[in-house]
């Protein structure tokens, strides 16, 4: 089932209403989107007990999500994480994006995907009901090469999955590496810290950065280091231990690179939240996973007694692409030609126990 609402944002924003669309399956699951950034806006789990409650870093007013905030849900294009002085060169020709993390590029730019508005479809397969977000990025947006014309299906099982499938096309070569970026707190208090979940990441290697974030091209062996998470462990066990790595991060905000054959669809990784119950599974088609323990999150909740979602109350584990990938040629390449189709997958699987 998929019911459209509209929202009312002041009016119009960029000449376009803001739309939520809820998808919900017949346990009780609910998963909202909007037509802008592709954000999942809400999405609904039960505890051990059988209680729903919204389990992603979300705000109570769309018009937040309008202003300045750390990707909150938001569909990430065309390259998630970062590209190294805003700078790559494909098929000899150098080309400069918009650099707007100091010196360097994030999730797109200053207009990412994040900041666009989606065309939105209601799709009935057999499956489920299914969101089919379109989105056609000009040539030369933010500095990329090619006209990009994207889909992003959004699918809620009846098994408590969202299945989350990318397409993309171009008309000349170009780079893709596309996310979605939700802040989980499983616990259902998402102003509570996270540092009580238990994080397993299916990865024997992750990629060390340097003082600005930027992967230095290195792929370390995760053994003996705070970054092993080849068994469940608290996301607050060794977060605090001295480690260049996690002091240039003030935590974790890392790349791992999965255990998993490229374009093979398997697990990547786990959260567990013991005193809820609740229980994450992702897996995915991608080669790497950013584990981001929300370090650097200040985010004030207006009409919420003045709180706010504050240094690690929320954690993201975003399916892609290496970071830098242009620069380094040793990574999985991240290139799209022409005669070629951009496809990913990634699945959320929510249970408790």
């Amino acid at each position: 089932m998929a019911n459209q609402d509209v929202m009312t944002v002041s009016g119009m924003f960029q000449g376009r209403e803001v739309r939520k669309y809820t998808l919900a399956n017949k346990n009780g699951m609910e998963v909202d989107v909007l037509n802008y950034g592709g954000i999942i806006s809400r999405w609904t789990a039960p505890d051990k007990q059988g209680k729903f409650e919204n389990v992603v870093l979300s705000f109570d007013d769309p018009m937040q999500y309008l202003t300045e905030n750390p990707f909150l849900g938001a569909l990430i294009g065309r390259y998630g994480n970062r590209i190294a002085n805003g700078q790559f060169t494909l098929d000899g020709n150098t080309f400069t994006l918009c650099k707007n993390h100091g010196k360097h590029h994030l999730h797109g730019g200053f207009k990412g995907f994040d900041k666009v508005f989606w065309d939105i479809s209601v799709l009935d397969t057999s499956k489920g009901t299914a969101l089919e977000l379109s989105y056609t990025s000009p040539h030369g947006e933010e500095g990329y090469p090619g006209k990009l014309q994207v889909t992003v299906t959004y699918t809620l099982l009846d098994t408590n999955e969202l299945d989350v499938r990318y397409l993309a096309k171009t008309d000349r070569p170009t780079i893709v590496n596309l996310t979605q970026h939700s802040y989980f707190n499983l616990s259902g208090n998402l102003c509570s810290p996270v540092l009580d979940h238990e994080i397993f990441l299916n990865a024997d290697s992750f990629l060390p950065v340097d003082d600005e974030l930027v992967p230095t091209g290195e792929l370390r062996d995760v053994c003996g280091t705070p970054f092993d998470f080849r068994k469940p462990k608290l996301i607050g066990k060794d977060i605090e231990k001295h480690h260049e790595q996690l002091s240039f991060g003030n935590g974790y905000d890392h790349c791992w690179s999965l255990n998993t054959a490229e374009n093979k669809f398997q697990l990547a990784a786990s959260a567990y939240h013991g005193k809820s119950g609740r229980f994450l599974q992702v897996y995915t088609s991608e080669p790497g996973i950013q584990f981001y323990s929300g370090n650097f999150l200040d985010v004030k909740l207006p009409g919420k007694s003045e709180s706010s979602y504050s240094n690690r109350c929320g954690f993201c584990l975003e399916t892609q692409h290496f970071p830098d990938t242009p620069n380094h040629t040793h990574f999985p390449t991240v290139t799209l030609k022409p005669e070629e189709t951009y496809f990913s997958r990634t699945l959320f699987k929510l249970s408790s126990h």
